[in-house]
């Protein structure tokens, strides 16, 4: 018998020690966006403005007794069929609680099933698609930091009209995103009697928009709405700047072209266009103590300089205010176990942070935590900096 003591006794320890190993397991966030292609610039501002939130957090003492926050990466490319090839070992990843989106909200769309299915979280700090959010698949576990279509298309007709514009041309890409968009631009449209002047429509990869912009221009469209990424945003801008000055058309953006190496893709081109573009919150000339202290600590973690290096800042915001969100929802739980936490997300009291002050930023029937009072325009300076305009 006491031979046996000691295994026992050893046994116990192991035991123990498995136990508070498992009670000190990270907390996983993983971000799912494309990292690599396209909108890899969105991606990166997302994960820059998540691991500045965990490393504040993890210096605070981690979650729940000492559970430090985690961030993991998987590149989807912004391609749905991608996504769901990945989401499989996502759900299956351990002390996961929740994903943090990227850019494109096709790959979110395309697998609201499978997402529901496996109750995973999903938090968007960019993507923009209405039927992302507002689906009819219950409980819900789709939430959103960001701006969505519907009242971005109510914006940026709202701001086209009030500059003179009466006929606008819509130009789009061919994505659910760009469906999306259709469908509230033409709303906003039609709550005015008004109707477009051409939809247009181009693929991902599109260079040439000669054939685009000639049928808008025939038209008679003054102004253009365009729902673009990066990449062909540019091609769409380099077309409007062959025009002579006088002919060229003001262009109202969606966020979507700040996701990419917009400013080097249109090159000359872009001090050449009126182009203006949708945004919610930037660092530059921000008075806020907190946007100062969390630019102090972007330029310490990442090796830069100055406010204007710091790309797509919306999209850092939104993410940094996502995961202190999540945070507050798992206190909240007392758990990481993912229904706990989504309840908690619809209950969390008021917040303030980057974007807002949120009051609150999540209820039952509202997954959309920003207002259209949070949409600003913004332009480019000379050195290709997105800046917010003046009211």
């Amino acid at each position: 018998m006491r031979r046996l003591l000691p295994g026992v006794f050893g046994l116990a320890l192991l035991c123990c020690g498995v136990a508070v190993a498992q009670e000190k397991a990270p907390i996983v966030l993983v971000l799912h966006a494309d990292m690599s292609s396209g909108s890899a610039m969105a991606g990166e501002a997302i994960r820059r403005g998540a691991l500045i939130a965990i490393s504040e957090l993890n210096a605070q003492g981690g979650l729940l007794d000492g559970r430090k926050l985690e961030l993991v990466v998987r590149d989807h490319h912004g391609v749905p069929a991608r996504a769901t090839e990945q989401l499989p070992e996502l759900a299956s990843m351990p002390h996961l609680v929740a994903i943090l989106s990227g850019l494109h909200s096709p790959p979110v769309i395309q697998n609201l099933p499978f997402i529901h299915e496996h109750q995973l979280i999903v938090v968007s700090p960019w993507a923009a698609a209405t039927g992302m959010v507002q689906h009819e698949l219950t409980p819900n576990y789709v939430f959103r930091v960001s701006i969505d279509d519907e009242r971005v298309g109510e914006f940026l007709v709202a701001r086209a009209l009030a500059r003179g514009h009466k006929r606008l041309g819509v130009i789009l890409e061919k994505s659910a995103w760009g469906r999306s968009n259709e469908k509230a631009l033409l709303a906003a449209l039609a709550r005015r009697n008004l109707k477009p002047a051409s939809v247009q429509w181009f693929n991902w990869a599109d260079a040439d928009m000669e054939t685009h912009l000639a049928a808008v221009e025939r038209a008679g469209a003054e102004a253009l709405l365009m729902v673009a990424n990066a990449p062909e945003g540019a091609a769409i801008v380099r077309t409007v700047a062959r025009r002579p000055p006088g002919k060229r058309l003001p262009i109202y953006a969606h966020s979507g072209i700040i996701g990419g190496d917009f400013v080097r893709q249109s090159g000359e081109a872009l001090s050449g266009v009126d182009l203006r573009v949708v945004h919610t919150f930037s660092f530059l000339g921000n008075p806020s103590a907190k946007a100062r202290a969390v630019a102090a600590k972007y330029h310490t973690l990442f090796g830069t300089q100055s406010d204007e290096e710091i790309f797509s800042d919306a999209g850092t915001a939104q993410a940094y205010d996502a995961v202190w969100l999540l945070a507050l929802a798992i206190q909240k739980a007392k758990s990481t176990e993912r229904p706990r936490v989504r309840d908690a997300l619809e209950r969390l009291g008021s917040y303030q942070g980057l974007v807002r002050t949120y009051q609150p930023a999540f209820t039952p029937s509202r997954h959309e935590a920003l207002s259209p009072s949070d949409f600003k325009l913004a332009t480019f300076n000379p050195r290709g900096v997105l800046v917010l305009s003046q009211p």
